[in-house]
């Protein structure tokens, strides 16, 4: 039986309520074609961060109008630590922290460029990095990503010795 059609804005529109309605962000959803089939993905995240209980429950939520669109897998996840910078809400959380800018192509032998966001909007992306101020026009960018600070996990993981024989035979 063939699926009715759906827009891909429609569902995003649907989501953007029904995390709302739920206390969740609602961050993107995509389709994401991989060797294994058509994956419809859906990107929520909350303060304090998603719960496997937090995505099972948008998971419901959302199925019934997601069987509309044509996929093989369906999948919510949390759009991670070092999630990609997109919305104008992503922008305003961003404004200061630590991102990395990737280039579709090479500027002075690098694609890759990290700094503290100071702006970003439809036409430039600027950061604050070590060698000074950067400036990018926003159509040479492929991705602003956060950068995580994973600083904590060194003071969690400081003492902490394994002993050889702890370790698993290769």
């Amino acid at each position: 039986m063939a699926k009715k059609q759906l827009t891909m804005d429609s569902l995003r529109a649907f989501c953007e309520v029904t995390a709302e309605q739920m206390g969740l962000e609602f961050c993107d959803v995509l389709m994401e074609k991989e060797p294994q089939g058509r994956y419809l993905r859906f990107y929520v995240d909350k303060e304090g961060g998603m719960s496997l209980d937090d995505c099972e429950r948008f998971h419901h939520a959302v199925q019934p109008k997601a069987e509309a669109i044509d996929y093989d897998f369906m999948e919510v996840c949390s759009p991670g630590l070092d999630r990609p910078i997109r919305t104008d809400r992503d922008i305003q959380k961003a404004l200061g922290q630590k991102v990395s800018v990737h280039l579709y192509r090479p500027e002075n032998g690098s694609k890759l460029f990290e700094g503290l966001l100071e702006s970003m909007d439809a036409e430039t992306v600027v950061l604050n990095a070590a060698g000074g101020q950067l400036s990018f026009p926003r159509k040479a960018v492929s991705l602003v990503r956060m950068v995580p600070d994973l600083s904590a996990l060194d003071d969690e993981t400081e003492g902490i010795v394994i002993e050889s024989d702890e370790l698993p035979d290769e």
